[in-house]
């Protein structure tokens, strides 16, 4: 049985009796009910399970009561608290003093016993004890007897609860590189300390060779792997090959490839996450895996020089369907590149669907696009647009070929997929041979094109020597481009691979100035996008994280961030966020 992290729930009342508290307790134990109904109906892990609310019984009016509660959250994994009250009442006494979980306090805006007062005062002592917390305070008066959690009140509660549930989820699982730096990448770099520190992850290490070994003495689900190798003969057509008839692979070796990259997926799977028809075999240790939240895999170029590719196995493994069926992802980064990972990882945890991994190849401005194709852009690309583009690693929802109820291009959370989204999307690509001047060993790579105009978000954690940890994020749009065009850019770099052509959403201003801006300011090579705009749910989890917002396009009303944050500058908020982060530091140092 999994323990997943909760959300904690504290009904706080004022403490006098004769008339005060006990016309409190009902309306307070019908905030915490809506609140936690609002929260299991609409915050979901990663496996798709609601979140679970774990609701103080009875009340709380002072130190005894508190103490009781918290030690009732100990014992239930409560990793945050969302404390709510419809009055005054009094907050050190009161407040949640545990010093890791995450806090916010809704204070019910009425008039008969005002729950803004003490959401003031309690967030003062909070912010005196150096215990960051989040304001959650309506905008319009209420009645009493109003029981409605009015909207804006519900977009704080579920981002507070949505971020905090992945901070949960974090906590001690495991970032697994399979091989070491690649190609002086400095992202496939794994730092212990920032996983641990920030994070509250282990961090693990694996050769390359576990891979060969295992295939070598049979430790990987033989069933398994003759259903999962029928699978990709029937729905892995084949692409192009891009080499010449005297360096391409015989037919034969080409087939063997195919085995070889399917072994190696499932034996990525078993060393993320373990698999129990292992011990069957007499394999143990290995049936245990590594408790792995995601894992990356460095591959250039010792492996690839000698082996098949990774992309086949990246690319499946990071979509939201195999020879399984539809399944959560597993995040699994190219180049073992973790930083980039870890951005795919907030986008999955945040929204349940697949993350694209992709380099941020190049900016087509307007003018180039005309010189090469003889095309003005027009549209949402008449300022430019982004290629994105990676070798085969992308995964297969970014085909944009599922449909929401209404017909609409999407990328669905995985439990939303159906049968005709996992075969639109598996129509939509074909595999292509590896260009064997890069991949001597060979292999395949996923090859389309996200093919509909979808609101994407742009992600990359950096670490940055004097600042440590940074989040840059772009809210944008995927775009197509006339067929004749699209071939035209999509053949100078590599046609083999996926692409994703993407225009973020510029303000006029700073990085986003312009679309040649946003490119000329992102941190590294990589970036992750995911399907929607969640800037702003981003923005709170970095804050909940201590990770200072470097980047962003998201509208001021959107961003919450913890009422402490405002004592270090209103003015200059990108400033603030990083002084209060640096300050408060990382979360389980």
């Amino acid at each position: 049985m999994k323990n997943y992290p909760a959300i904690g729930i504290r009904p706080i009342v004022d403490s006098r009796r004769m008339g005060i508290r006990d016309a409190l307790e009902g309306k307070v134990a019908k905030m915490a009910e809506s609140a936690g109904k609002l929260i299991e109906e609409n915050v979901f892990y990663a496996d798709g399970t609601p979140m679970k609310v774990v609701i103080f019984p009875g009340s709380i009016a002072g130190g005894e009561e508190a103490a009781r509660c918290a030690a009732y959250f100990e014992e239930r994994n409560v990793v945050a608290t969302l404390s709510v009250t419809p009055s005054w009442c009094y907050p050190l006494e009161t407040i949640d003093l545990n010093p890791v979980t995450i806090k916010a306090i809704w204070g019910f805006n009425g008039t008969e016993r005002p729950g803004a007062v003490y959401l003031a005062s309690a967030l003062a002592a909070h912010n005196q004890m150096k215990r960051p917390c989040y304001s959650i305070y309506g905008r319009d008066v209420q009645d009493m007897e109003d029981d409605e959690i009015p909207g804006d009140v519900q977009e704080k509660i579920l981002r507070f609860a949505r971020c905090a549930a992945v901070v949960g989820q974090l906590k001690n699982k495991s970032y697994v590189g399979i091989g070491a730096v690649s190609m002086g990448i400095m992202g496939s770099f794994l730092d212990p300390l920032f996983y641990i520190q920030y994070l509250g992850m282990r961090p693990e290490w694996v050769d390359m060779t576990e891979i060969l070994r295992r295939m070598d003495q049979g430790i990987y689900d033989e069933e398994e792997f003759q259903r999962a190798l029928a699978w990709v003969k029937e729905k892995c057509k084949e692409g192009h090959d891009p080499n010449s008839d005297s360096r391409a692979h015989t037919r034969q070796q080409k087939d063997a490839e195919w085995e070889f990259v399917v072994k190696m997926t499932m034996i990525v799977k078993d060393i993320m996450q373990g698999n129990e028809k292992l011990a069957e075999k007499g394999f143990a240790e290995e049936a245990l895996g590594k408790n792995a939240l995601f894992a990356g895999f460095q591959g250039q170029r010792m492996w690839t020089d000698y082996k098949p590719n990774a992309d086949f196995t990246e690319a499946i493994l990071n979509s939201t369907f195999d020879w399984n069926g539809k399944r959560a992802p597993f995040v699994f980064a190219t180049e073992n590149d973790n930083l980039n990972g870890l951005a795919m990882v907030f986008g999955n945890l945040l929204t349940g669907k697949a993350s694209g991994f992709s380099d941020v190849r190049c900016y087509w401005s307007p003018d180039a696009v005309e010189r090469v194709t003889g095309w003005r852009p027009e549209g949402d690309a008449k300022d430019g647009f982004i290629h994105l583009i990676n070798s085969g690693s992308t995964c297969l929802d970014a085909t944009g070929k599922s449909l929401d109820a209404n017909g609409n291009p999407v990328m669905k959370p995985w439990w939303e997929m159906t049968d005709r989204d996992i075969d639109a999307c598996l129509q939509a690509t074909d595999w292509c041979p590896a260009e064997l001047c890069q991949f001597r060993g060979g292999g395949y790579s996923s090859h389309f094109k996200t093919d509909a105009r979808m609101p994407l978000t742009m992600v990359r954690v950096n670490l940055v020597e004097g600042v440590g940890p940074v989040l840059q994020i772009a809210e944008g749009y995927s775009i197509v481009l006339p067929d004749e065009v699209h071939r035209k850019l999509d053949e100078r770099t590599d046609p083999t691979w996926p692409t994703t052509w993407f225009v973020p959403r510029t303000t006029g201003t700073g990085a986003f100035q312009d679309v040649y801006s946003v490119m000329a300011n992102w941190g590294a090579n990589h970036g992750a996008f995911i399907h929607g705009h969640i800037g702003a749910d981003l923005i709170t989890l970095a804050s909940m994280l201590r990770i200072p917002v470097a980047m962003h396009n998201v509208e001021e009303a959107k961003i919450f961030r913890p009422h402490a944050w405002g004592s270090f500058g209103t003015r200059d908020a990108e400033a603030a966020d990083f002084a209060a982060c640096r300050e408060y530091g990382p979360l389980y140092r």
